[in-house]
């Protein structure tokens, strides 16, 4: 049915020349051989409340999160204004330019720091009109993760947006607007091709290149988002300030390793973190294996981690009801949000277990990241629990910074990955653990970080080891990089 509706849609906009074909100088100053001018839909009040139908649709299928809506001025301001009068939702407008009298605001409407808002366009060649407007939010103080548009041109725009942590959801693409016209024979098959191969070798974000069927090769886009390094991602706007700061710290120290410190004892602890320190941008704690455990030991750690400039992660695996983990994570003997920066928990008991943690957490900074997948043979968070996972952490990215994984689960650039189970040698225990080696975690799965335990605690120059496995793991990162 949605389809029978795009379709219709897409002939009315011919029929209104809303879509024109010929020489057309575009704003980013390229000519192109067709020219989408969504404008005219002010003076077809009937189709321009059919465009926002679909859109507040797409909307309600894709279960976008938001507090707000802005329409990127001027042609999609009609619509936004549509989409929030029939269905109540607070608006906000962005200025072109500031007013030199009064507020002298660039957005107009209730702002409230750290609320989402969703951005709506008419077209998109390479998404920079939605990155404007994003900016402008961004400076004052709101989140934006998606934007909806009623005609991408595909030629970048959703993969130069993803990489800046924006989600592009189009209603048409361009591909299916030449096919309905092509079908419907109001343009030749020599039109068609000539506009697909303008499409195709004026591709704004990745190199020119297609297959034999005339369909974009989205490879070289995804291979572009893989590049992206340490340093770029901890600056996308989105990025939680935690994920920034482990990102930072991965790059300055040119380590991507985290040391799993399971030991025991307290006085063991804090010689490892103490000797190995200089190596690692982490060390992952199982702080309920301590004998001796004392507050003054989670004292001194914070401190160690100061002094070396890693982060303290607590492995506790969090998988209860809301108000249990809450009192779990601020209290008892341990009271791990006063001392480990990220703590991480299962997605099993649904979205409760990340805002229980998160009602701790976000006023003190802290930073959480789910289990996505698990190094145990067996193990069943796979398939379906990894997609749930990825969907509760993008619902919840104003705590959740990333998972625990096999490989990479998601495209989002602000989401760290984290692998365990990593060895020099591929392998697996008599307890069913499975080891991966850094190039296998890092180049060709696409992890950021390496998690080593035993492959350092159990060498005989624990130091030497973790240089190997910090070395092993940068340069796997670096030949991605350059790949």
């Amino acid at each position: 049915m949605e389809s029978v509706c795009v379709d219709t849609l897409i002939l009315k906009l011919h029929d209104v020349n809303a879509v024109k074909f010929g020489e057309y100088r575009l704003k980013s100053g390229m000519m192109t051989p067709i020219y989408i001018d969504l404008r005219v839909l002010v003076s077809h009040p009937a189709l321009m409340n059919q465009v926002s139908s679909l859109m507040y649709q797409r909307v309600l299928d894709e279960g976008l999160q938001f507090d707000s809506v802005c329409g990127v001025p001027y042609t999609a301001l009609p619509l936004a204004t549509i989409i929030c009068s029939r269905h109540e939702l607070p608006m906000l407008i962005r200025r072109k330019e500031a007013k030199d009298y009064g507020t002298k605001r660039m957005v107009e409407g209730l702002i409230r720091e750290g609320d989402t808002c969703l951005i709506i366009e008419d077209t998109v060649t390479s998404g920079a009109s939605i990155l404007e407007t994003a900016e402008v939010l961004y400076k004052e103080g709101l989140k934006v993760t998606d934007a909806i548009v009623m005609m991408d041109r595909e030629q970048g725009a959703v993969q130069m947006l993803a990489s800046r942590g924006i989600r592009l959801h189009p209603i048409i693409s361009m591909f299916k607007l030449l096919n309905v016209l092509l079908a419907a024979e109001r343009i030749d098959a020599q039109t068609a091709q000539s506009v697909r191969e303008f499409i195709l070798d004026n591709n704004t974000f990745s190199p020119k290149e297609k297959n034999g069927n005339g369909v974009p090769n989205k490879k070289p886009c995804v291979e572009q988002e893989v590049k992206m390094s340490y340093a770029e991602r901890a600056k996308l706007p989105n990025v939680h300030p935690m994920a920034s700061r482990l990102l930072k710290t991965m790059e300055d120290k040119q380590s991507n390793l985290c040391v799993s410190a399971d030991v025991t004892g307290s006085d063991e602890l804090l010689q490892l973190a103490d000797a190995l320190g200089p190596t690692m941008c982490m060390m992952k704690t199982h702080v309920d294996i301590l004998k001796d455990y004392t507050m003054d030991v989670s004292q001194k750690l914070q401190a160690l981690a100061e002094k070396h400039n890693f982060l303290i992660f607590e492995d506790r695996k969090f998988a209860d009801i809301g108000n249990t983990v809450k009192h779990q994570y601020e209290g008892g003997l341990y009271q791990i949000s006063s001392w480990s920066h990220i703590v991480n928990a299962h997605a099993v008991p649904g979205p409760g277990v990340v805002q229980g943690l998160g009602a701790v957490g976000k006023p003190l900074g802290r930073g959480c990241v789910l289990i996505g997948q698990m190094s145990s043979k067996g193990s069943l968070a796979t398939g379906d629990y990894t997609q749930t996972t990825v969907k509760m952490a993008e619902e919840h990215s104003d705590f959740v910074i990333g998972f625990i994984c096999g490989s990479k689960i998601t495209k989002r650039p602000e989401f760290i990955h984290m692998t365990p189970g990593v060895q020099m040698q591929a392998g697996a225990d008599t307890l069913g653990q499975q080891y991966t080696t850094p190039e296998e975690v890092i180049r060709n799965r696409g992890s950021d970080i390496i998690i080593v335990g035993r492959g350092i605690l159990e060498a005989p120059d624990r130091l030497k080891a973790a240089e190997s496995y910090r070395q092993s793991g940068w340069e796997a990162y670096t030949a991605r990089l350059g790949q």
